[in-house]
């Protein structure tokens, strides 16, 4: 199935697929795209994975850019081979987030690749990270955002997600 009609089948409850972590819904696509910067900057999305994600947001919003960066090429089967990055490891940082303007940690593995990122990169021209994941999760991840300068923290509610998934939203203080 080709993404225009993955998008279709969206609606304003979060809803599973096959090739991604997170519940995805129009609402919280909308959401997302509302926040991130308009072109020509563009977001980095940190294991991006098969792109879906990505791939609904700039198919649903044109004015946005997202690069994926993942471990091996394979695993990505929908966002477009320019805008895909490879790291050669879990560990690797991709060289294009420190042109972004903002950040996408989607059900990251380790809360110590984001603190990397915000060490090396941070300092550049990202504005805002996003972090997806289990609720349960946060408190694991919370303290890499509260040490760097990305403390100021928002958490939205009714964005279209599961009720057990949570959004964090991390500006600069």
């Amino acid at each position: 199935m080709n993404i225009s009609q993955l998008s279709n089948q969206l609606s304003t409850e979060p809803h599973r697929f096959p090739d991604c972590c997170l519940g995805v819904s129009s609402t919280l696509i909308d959401h997302i795209t509302s926040i991130l910067p308009k072109k020509p900057a563009f977001t980095v999305s940190v294991g991006s994975g098969s792109g879906l994600l990505e791939a609904l947001i700039v198919n649903r919003h044109d004015n946005v850019s997202v690069h994926g960066v993942e471990i091996g090429s394979t695993v990505n089967r929908y966002i477009a081979e320019e805008d895909m990055h490879v790291v050669t490891g879990g560990w690797g940082l991709c060289p294009a987030a420190q042109q972004a303007s903002a950040w996408l940690f989607v059900y990251p593995r380790d809360p110590k690749l984001i603190k990397k990122y915000i060490d090396v990169y941070g300092h550049q021209s990202i504005e805002l990270i996003i972090w997806f994941g289990p609720r349960v999760d946060w408190p694991d991840y919370e303290p890499q955002f509260a040490q760097s300068s990305f403390a100021e923290l928002t958490f939205p509610d009714d964005v279209g997600m599961t009720p057990y998934e949570l959004m964090a939203v991390a500006r600069r203080s």
